[in-house]
C-alpha cells in the first residue's frame, strides 16, 4: 500500500493505492496551526492499515505559511566584509514604477543581526583573502548573546568555491552545536549575490519550523505503526526524504501545488496528451501551469509575496513554474471602495469556512455561490447545510449593494471568479507565446471540475480531463513521483571556444555528487536517471534560456545540435534568433531522478446500459454565458468506460462536481477519467 497526504488551506487530502491499483480517496479538515493533526485525522478516516504502508508521501503548506505569516526563527546572517547591506540593496527594479512611496521588502534578518567576516573569493573561485576564524568567533559570541536560533552563511562568489562557507559552518558548529546553520552552497550554486543571500536566509529562517514539524509528524506516524519509508514533495516536482527536507526546507515551499502539476504530466503521457495546462482550484487558491511536450517547466526565478506592487523575496531554488491567484472555493466575495464586486484573495479557510459549512461563517464564498447556482448539491456536503443562511449571506454582503437577489449575487460571484481564473490561465499560455488550442486541460482540486470546462470554452481549449481522484489529485501526483535533486553550477564559458572535455568534467562532478546523495537516501545506482539542461545566452545578453541538452558525455558532433536547440528555444520565447552570434553557457543544470516503484492504474468496467441509469435528478443550474438551464445531474460512480452524453449536465461525486456546458460533450475513458470536449473556434 502506498499512501500520499496533501495539506491544503481548507482540506487535508489522502490517496492510497494498493498493489492491485485500487484507490482509497479521503478528505479531512485542515487543522491549523497543528497541521500534523489533520494528517492523522485523514489517515484514521481512510481506514488504512498503518503497518501495511510501504511508502508514505507528504505535501505540506507549513513552510510557505511560516514565511508568509512571519512565524520562523530569529535568524542571523554571516556574510563577506562589505556586503552586510545586500538584503536592503536588493535589486534596483521597481514593480510599481509610478508609486512615489514605494518601499523595498523588509529583510527577514534585521541589520543588527548581520555580521561581516573577512574573506574574499574571486568569480573564478580563486581565494583572494583568507578566511578569518577570529571574525567567525566574534560573530558567534555576539549572536549567542542575541539568542538567535538559526544562522545563514553566504559569502560572495561562494558558488565558484565553497571552501570558506564549509569552514565557517564547521567553526560555528564547533563553537555553538545547538544552533541551526545553513550555508548557501547547500541550496544553490548559481551566481547573483542578492538572490543567493535571500535564499540562504529564508532557508535558515524556516529550518527550526521544518525540523519541529517533521519530527512531530514522523514520531506520530512511528507511534501509529507506520514503517520508515517517508518522502516529502519538493517544489521541483520530485520528492526527498524527511531528513533531507529538514536541511533544505526552502525546497518544499511549494510542496503541495507542484504535485498536481507533475501528476497532470504523468496522466497526459498515459492518455496520449503531451501538451497539458494543469488547472487546480482548491479551497484558497487557483493554480495553473503549462506542460509542453510532457516537460514540466522548472524555474529558479521564484519569489514569495511578489505582485504588481511588491518586489517580493527571491528564492533561488528549482520550483515548478506555477501562476497562483487567491481565488478558490473559500475565497470571500466583497465590495471594494469603488463599489465593485471582488472575489478573493482573502479566504474563509477551514475555519470558519464558507457559510454552507455551518461553522459560524458569515462571508459568502465561491463555494456558497456554486451551491446556490445549482452546481453543487447540499446533499453532498458532510454537514447539515442551511440554504437560507447561505442566501441571506449572499444578499446581505452582495445583493443589497446591487439591489439583486441571492441567485443573481451567486451568478455575479461566479463570473468574477471565472474572470480572475481566466487571466491566470492566459498568463501561462497566451502571454508566453503558446496557443491554448494546442493544449488539453487537466482540471482538478475541489473547484477545478466546476470552473475548468467554462474557462476552456472561453479560451478555445479543445479538451478538459477530469481525473478519477480530481479533488485529491495533488496527493495522487505524489504517488507517481520520483526522488529528484537539481544540481546547478554557474560557470560562464564561451560555448564555441570551450572544449568538450572541460564541460564533461563539470557534468561528471555533478553526477558523482548526485550518486552520493541518492545512495544516502537508500537508492541504488541503477535507479538513477539524469536530465541535462544548459542555461545559455547570446554573448552580450544578461539573461538565459533553458536548452534541453544531449546526455553525458558530450561529443564534438553534439556542438552543432546544442546550438540549433538554443536558437530555436530563444526564438520561441523572444521571437528572434541570431544564428551568426556566438553563445555562452552560464549554468549547467543536472536533474537527477531516483526512480521509485509506481502503482499501476486500474481500468474501470464498460458502461453496460444507457447513461440514464446514472441519472440522479434534474435541477436548474447556472451556466456562465447561457444563464439558468434545467440540467441532468449524474452520479460519477455509476458511469462506466464508454459512457457518453451531451451538455449541459453536471456529474457529481462526494467531493466535487463537473459542470459540462452547452455545446460540450462528455465521455468516460478506460481509466475512469471524464473527458469534456468541444468545438474549437
Amino acid at each position: 500500500m502506498k499512501v500520499a497526504t496533501d495539506i491544503g488551506g481548507t482540506f487535508t487530502d489522502l490517496v492510497a493505492i494498493d498493489e492491485n491499483g485500487s484507490l482509497i480517496l479521503e478528505k479531512a479538515h485542515t487543522t491549523p496551526p497543528n497541521f500534523d493533526q489533520g494528517v492523522m485525522d485523514v489517515l484514521k478516516k481512510s481506514g488504512v492499515d498503518m503497518k501495511s504502508i510501504e511508502a508514505f508521501f507528504h505535501g505540506t503548506t507549513t513552510i510557505i505559511n511560516a514565511l508568509t505569516e512571519r512565524k520562523g526563527a530569529k535568524t542571523a546572517l554571516i556574510t563577506t566584509k562589505g556586503f552586510r547591506d545586500i538584503l536592503e540593496l536588493a535589486r534596483g527594479n521597481r514593480p510599481d514604477l509610478f508609486n512615489m512611496v514605494f518601499e523595498k521588502p523588509t529583510p527577514f534578518v534585521p541589520r543588527y543581526l548581520r555580521r561581516e567576516v573577512t574573506e574574499r573569493i574571486s568569480y573564478k573561485g580563486e581565494i583572494l583573502t583568507p578566511l578569518s576564524e577570529e571574525d567567525i568567533r566574534t560573530a558567534v559570541e555576539y549572536l549567542k548573546k542575541e539568542q538567535v536560533e538559526a544562522i545563514a552563511v553566504c559569502y560572495i562568489n561562494s558558488y565558484a568555491n565553497e571552501e570558506h562557507e564549509r569552514k565557517t559552518v564547521e567553526k560555528i558548529k564547533e563553537l555553538w552545536p545547538e544552533v541551526y546553520v545553513c550555508p548557501s552552497v547547500d541550496i544553490t550554486r548559481e551566481w547573483r549575490e542578492y538572490e543567493r543571500t535571500s535564499t540562504a536566509v529564508l532557508n535558515a529562517y524556516v529550518m527550526p519550523v521544518a525540523s519541529s514539524y517533521l519530527n512531530r509528524l514522523g514520531q506520530r506516524l512511528t507511534d501509529a505503526g507506520m514503517p520508515e519509508n517517508r518522502y516529502i514533495m519538493q517544489s521541483n516536482g520530485g520528492t526527498t526524504t524527511f531528513e533531507q527536507a529538514k536541511l533544505t526546507p526552502v525546497n518544499i515551499v511549494e510542496s503541495g501545488p507542484v504535485a498536481g502539476v507533475f501528476g497532470s504530466s504523468i496522466l497526459g503521457k498515459i492518455i496520449g496528451e503531451p501538451n497539458i495546462i494543469a488547472f487546480d482550484v482548491g479551497g484558497t487558491t487557483a493554480k495553473c501551469s503549462l506542460i509542453d511536450q510532457g516537460a514540466v517547466k522548472v524555474t529558479t526565478s521564484y519569489y514569495i509575496e511578489k505582485d504588481e506592487r511588491h518586489a517580493g523575496y527571491p528564492i533561488m531554488a528549482p520550483v515548478v513554474d506555477i501562476v497562483e491567484i487567491g481565488n478558490g472555493g473559500g475565497s470571500i466575495a466583497w465590495i471594494d471602495e469603488g463599489g465593485s464586486l471582488k472575489v478573493g484573495p482573502k479566504s474563509a479557510g477551514a475555519l470558519p469556512g464558507p457559510v454552507a459549512y455551518g461553522k459560524n461563517g458569515t462571508e459568502p464564498t465561491t463555494t456558497d455561490a456554486n451551491l446556490i447556482a445549482g452546481r453543487l448539491s447540499a446533499k453532498n456536503f458532510d454537514m447539515e447545510v442551511s440554504l437560507d443562511n447561505v442566501k441571506n449571506a449572499l444578499v446581505e454582503k452582495v445583493g443589497k449593494h446591487f439591489n439583486i437577489s441571492a441567485e443573481e449575487s451567486a451568478e455575479s460571484i461566479i463570473r468574477v471568479a471565472d474572470s480572475n481564473m481566466n487571466n491566470a490561465l492566459k498568463l501561462i499560455s497566451v502571454r508566453r507565446g503558446y496557443d491554448p488550442r494546442d493544449f488539453a486541460m487537466v482540471a482538478f482540486g475541489g473547484g477545478g471540475p466546476m470552473h475548468g470546462p467554462t474557462l476552456a470554452k472561453e479560451l478555445n481549449i479543445r479538451k478538459v480531463i477530469i481525473p478519477v481522484a480530481a479533488s485529491v489529485f495533488s496527493a495522487w501526483g505524489m504517488l507517481m513521483s520520483d526522488i529528484r535533486h537539481d544540481f546547478i553550477q554557474t560557470k560562464i564559458l564561451s560555448f564555441q571556444n570551450t572544449s568538450m572535455d572541460e564541460l564533461n568534467a563539470m557534468w561528471k562532478s555533478q553526477i558523482d555528487e548526485s550518486h552520493k546523495i541518492l545512495a544516502s537516501e537508500g537508492l541504488k545506482e541503477d535507479q538513477a536517471v539524469f536530465t541535462f539542461i544548459a542555461d545559455m545566452r547570446y554573448a552580450g545578453q544578461e539573461h538565459t534560456v533553458q536548452v534541453q541538452a544531449p546526455a553525458y558525455p558530450w561529443k564534438e558532433e553534439d556542438r552543432a545540435e546544442i546550438m540549433n536547440r538554443f536558437h530555436k528555444t530563444h526564438e520561441h520565447f523572444y521571437t528572434f534568433s541570431l544564428p551568426d552570434t556566438p553563445a555562452e553557457i552560464v549554468n549547467l543544470h543536472l536533474v537527477a531522478y531516483g526512480q521509485l516503484n509506481k502503482p499501476a492504474l486500474q481500468k474501470i468496467a464498460p458502461q453496460k446500459d444507457d447513461i440514464s441509469s446514472a441519472l440522479k435528478e434534474t435541477r436548474p443550474v447556472f451556466f456562465n454565458g447561457d444563464g439558468w438551464l434545467d440540467t441532468p445531474i449524474y452520479d460519477r460512480s455509476k458511469l462506466g468506460f464508454g459512457a457518453k452524453a451531451q451538455g449541459p449536465l453536471v456529474v457529481e461525486e462526494p467531493t466535487t462536481a463537473t459542470v459540462v456546458c452547452p455545446g460540450q460533450s462528455l465521455s468516460v475513458d478506460e481509466y475512469g477519467n471524464l473527458i469534456v470536449e468541444m468545438e474549437v473556434e
